[in-house]
């Protein structure tokens, strides 16, 4: 299977002043595939939202490539259908939404790209259903809460069909209704073959992810699994993040009963080791 995102030895440093530049991103290699749901995770400052701004040429390396369907991202001519293959959604979605209707707002990049009206009509209407959102498609944008405001700009990246969609520090902002919300939407996306890239601090929010990719100081420190990743808290810890709170409560029960599984990372496994245990306990009493 070939990747959509192929990302080869990058570095990107950011000029400070004349004399003085940061070196951000260093080295870094991975992969991205279809229907994957990989989370990108990080302290702040360490290279990771950088390093998302580089998978649909927003940024392009000082040295190494970024590849995406096979397009280099260097290529300025092919920025268009970078962009419509990679979509982004940001931290901010304020700053995302540029129209005073959602659906107008919805239908700002498909207009720019010259999809015909037809085509155009349906776009927004299935991409305002995919994310719950058709029934406010004639209200205004500042009338919606954070979560809902999040949610039209994600319309507007699923109007132009892309293949995969950058979510960087999307909830970040949002109350915690509002995380759930987008949370969701993110969820049902990639059941429906969506490749979903999340950019996010919050452990929680990584562990519905398929692959963790690790970022520290500019470079790849891990890529795994979840399940893998959470397995290594001190070294977690030493890089300033931390595990779930499942993993730190499974951990702890587990310390004061050894056969109590502490490789648990979601909310319904801790739920179901808990009644399994009692069961068993239970059943020893007898």
């Amino acid at each position: 299977m070939e990747p959509i995102i192929r990302v080869e030895n990058v570095s990107f440093s950011y000029k400070i002043n004349e004399k003085t530049t940061v070196s951000v991103l260093k080295g870094v290699s991975f992969s991205i595939f279809p229907g994957e749901y990989v989370a990108i995770i990080g302290h702040n400052g360490s290279g990771k939202s950088t390093l998302s701004k580089h998978l649909n040429g927003l940024l392009t390396p000082e040295s190494g490539d970024v590849w995406v369907h096979g397009i280099n991202t260097k290529e300025d001519s092919k920025k268009l259908a970078i962009r419509k293959a990679v979509g982004m959604v940001f931290q901010h979605p304020d700053n995302q939404i540029v129209a005073t209707i959602v659906e107008e707002d919805v239908a700002f990049g498909l207009e720019n790209i010259g999809v015909p009206r037809d085509e155009m009509r349906k776009r927004i209407d299935d991409s305002l259903a995919a994310v719950n959102m058709s029934e406010f498609k004639n209200r205004p944008p500042h009338h919606l809460s954070g979560g809902q405001k999040q949610r039209v700009a994600i319309a507007g990246v699923l109007a132009m069909q892309p293949d995969c969609i950058v979510f960087d520090e999307s909830t970040s902002m949002l109350d915690s209704f509002g995380k759930e919300e987008v949370l969701q939407v993110m969820r049902e996306m990639n059941r429906q073959g969506m490749t979903i890239i999340t950019v996010t601090h919050r452990m929680s929010e990584a562990a519905d992810a398929d692959r963790i990719i690790v970022v520290e100081d500019g470079k790849i420190v891990r890529d795994g699994t979840p399940r893998e990743i959470f397995k290594h808290r001190k070294e977690l810890e030493e890089l300033q993040l931390d595990v779930p709170a499942v993993s730190q409560m499974a951990e702890h029960i587990h310390n004061q009963f050894a056969d109590f599984s502490k490789e648990l990372i979601h909310e319904d496994e801790l739920i179901t080791e808990i009644e399994n245990y009692n069961k068993a306990k239970a059943e020893e009493v007898r």
